[in-house]
């Protein structure tokens, strides 16, 4: 009998995060890096949130917390859905848990069984899967494509659906793709789940108030009311508002399933820093000025990384409408050679020999369920992303 969990020999690495690792240890030999891995703004915390988490502390708001989140937060929780996303929900039927990733965790290790299948659309973000398989369930894998940008098809989520599906999982915009779902494109989605009243949809808003251009936000339950009671509308603060580090993710849903999302947190971790919640009671309160600055230097980055990966000798890379990633293809370089006579085989050779060649590190596009591509964050300056990517054009023109 081994020592270790047999559920850990289901569960790869987060992708992303050995790859930003490998970029810190190389500028740790004295490599010049541009690390394009991270999924993480390079923002500041704005001022007035961090002004709260110190008047906090000054006040002694540094007791455990109530398993589900301070009265405040959770309150602020339910105004922001109303205010933003017309949907009514009451502070008992929202959880705080550490990080959005929590929270997503939690509701799943609250309502898997054996056999219990997960629909994920892929491209998805790398813990999706994982976290599925350690909960015990199947995920189940929705397909998408370049030609529909990325999103899932009514027809495709028909497909993927069984008798066996707890949960549709949705992320828009989308980690690592950046697609995002019109109202009308959602409408088509809801449609679909309205007639499998046995499947729960958990939705995935972290990169809400990043879009770009004309486009506007919508999340499952705003579009079909219909799917209110079976609906988690997940969310957080650490895109938003720079707040990675302070660990605060958030959601809404029906009253027994945030009772027994508590009830999994309390014997897990608890409640969540309580500095943290103060902070975040003043992001979801307090001015959102900072929100427009955001959009208009991402939305900038977005357009410099676009054009300049597509006048790379075999990229071809769509125009998100969200987040802080492009997923450009790199198929056209499958099977070519670098100078040294390695060949490109996968997008993590792709990748691998990139950040060796050129010291530019992104994420290999299998990571996330869908290759030969790559994800790209451009969650960094505009001096720096015009660098990184005049050295992927030099790198992919240097394959033969």
């Amino acid at each position: 009998m081994g020592f270790l969990a047999d559920a850990l020999s289901r569960v790869k690495p987060s992708a992303t995060i050995v790859m930003t690792q490998k970029a810190r240890d190389l500028k740790a030999q004295g490599r010049d890096v541009i690390s394009l891995s991270v999924g993480e703004p390079d923002f500041d915390t704005p001022e007035h949130i961090k002004q709260a988490a110190i008047e906090a502390i000054r006040r002694g708001e540094t007791k455990y917390p109530p398993v589900s989140g301070i009265v405040p937060l959770r309150e602020a929780i339910a105004k922001k859905f109303k205010r933003e996303n017309g949907l009514d929900y009451k502070p008992s039927q929202t959880i705080v848990g550490t990080g959005g990733k929590q929270v997503i965790y939690n509701a799943l290790l609250a309502t898997l069984n054996p056999g219990d299948e997960v629909v994920i659309p892929r491209p998805y973000w790398v813990s999706y899967p994982e976290m599925v398989g350690l909960c015990g369930g199947t995920p189940v894998f929705a397909e998408t494509t370049m030609e529909t940008n990325f999103k899932l098809q009514p027809e495709e989520l028909e497909r993927a659906i069984t008798s066996k599906t707890k949960w549709v999982i949705l992320n828009s915009p989308s980690n690592p793709s950046g697609a995002a779902y019109s109202h009308a494109e959602m409408k088509a989605l809801t449609d679909v789940l309205v007639r499998h009243p046995h499947v729960w949809v958990l939705t995935d808003d972290m990169y809400e108030h990043l879009v770009y251009g004309d486009f506007t936000f919508v999340t499952p339950a705003q579009v079909e009311p219909a799917l209110y009671d079976r609906t988690l509308t997940m969310n957080g603060v650490s895109k938003s508002y720079a707040m990675t580090g302070w660990r605060i993710g958030y959601a809404a849903g029906p009253e027994p399933l945030i009772k027994a999302m508590d009830f999994v947190q309390g014997q897990q971790t608890s409640g969540a820093a309580t500095i943290s919640q103060w902070a975040a009671v003043a992001a979801l309160d307090g001015p959102q000025d900072h929100l427009a600055q955001f959009r208009a230097a991402f939305q900038t980055r977005r357009d410099l990384v676009v054009s300049m990966l597509n006048q790379t000798n075999g990229l071809r890379c769509p125009t998100p409408e969200g987040a802080f990633y492009v997923y450009p293809s790199c198929a056209e370089l499958i099977g070519k050679r670098t100078p040294e006579g390695k060949v490109i085989e996968t997008d993590e050779d792709f990748v691998t020999e990139l950040l060796m060649a050129e010291g530019v590190a992104s994420v290999h596009g299998s990571a996330f369920g869908l290759g030969p591509n790559l994800r790209i964050s451009y969650a960094t300056s505009n001096q720096l992303l015009e660098e990184a990517c005049s050295r992927i054009q030099r790198f992919c023109g240097s394959l033969r």
